[in-house]
């Protein structure tokens, strides 16, 4: 297909096609979509592609990775439209997703670090009444003095299954263990970051599956290279679009 560039002939859909490993449908489809250019014909009305289709759809597969099929898609729609202010828009807004999702991840390490070890009891509790305690447990009036907050906030995020406290058998009493307060601590410090329960509640899932917060140090870690490696495929993203752009004129 570079040959073929360089010699200024059209691209059939095939050529097009295998030089990035795609259905020459799948080619089409692309066209049809925006994503490349309208195609020429040839007098019995075959398409032809030229460098600059080519150029749009290199761009357009080395956007997907970062922006996600959907976004680049607009984009490229946007630029072949002669648009090409909303396409720097829409890459802004995938940029400000990325530092969005970067800020969540520093937050969720933030609140982490800030949870220490906990037990239902221990010296440094503070006297409290003797009904206060439970065995292997807390009770909520207790607890929710702890986290400085009121005991109807710990109700409000066991409806929204970010604790999940055991009943006393002789008093019905809700009893909170020692994962339980850990739980709560952490959404109290996530709370305190700004998140909202429903964002809260998928960490605090994957906590529990994980068995504690050790465990979650891998998923932390993939975590931090799934970002890094949607940044990178951002910037090679921009050089094929930039390029498709300057060939645009």
């Amino acid at each position: 297909m570079a040959q073929n560039l360089q010699n200024g002939e059209r691209l059939r859909p095939v050529d097009l096609a295998r030089g990035h490993g795609l259905s020459t449908q799948a080619v089409r489809n692309y066209e049809e979509a925006g994503i490349l250019p309208a195609a020429g014909r040839t007098p019995h009305g075959y398409r032809t592609y030229t460098s600059l289709h080519a150029g749009a759809l290199r761009a357009f597969l080395a956007l997907v990775p970062g922006h996600g099929h959907q976004t680049a898609t607009s984009i490229m729609r946007a630029v072949n439209e002669g648009a090409a202010e909303e396409a720097l828009r829409l890459i802004d807004e995938s940029h400000a997703q990325l530092l969005d999702d970067r800020r969540t991840l520093q937050a969720v390490e933030s609140a982490l670090r800030d949870l220490e070890p906990t037990t239902a009891s221990g010296p440094d509790a503070g006297p409290e009444p003797a009904a206060a305690s439970a065995a292997g447990g807390t009770f909520i009036g207790p607890l929710a003095g702890k986290l400085g907050i009121r005991a109807a906030t710990l109700r409000k995020w066991e409806r929204a299954g970010l604790v999940r406290p055991r009943r006393d058998p002789l008093t019905g009493y809700r009893v909170y263990d020692e994962a339980d307060v850990r739980d709560a601590r952490l959404a109290h410090q996530l709370r305190r970051g700004g998140y909202l329960l429903e964002q809260i509640a998928p960490l605090l899932a994957q906590v529990r599956a994980a068995g504690g917060l050790e465990p979650l140090e891998g998923a932390l870690r993939d975590w931090h290279g799934r970002l890094s490696a949607r940044g990178r495929a951002m910037l090679t993203g921009a050089a094929e679009l930039e390029a498709y752009l300057r060939e645009r004129g």
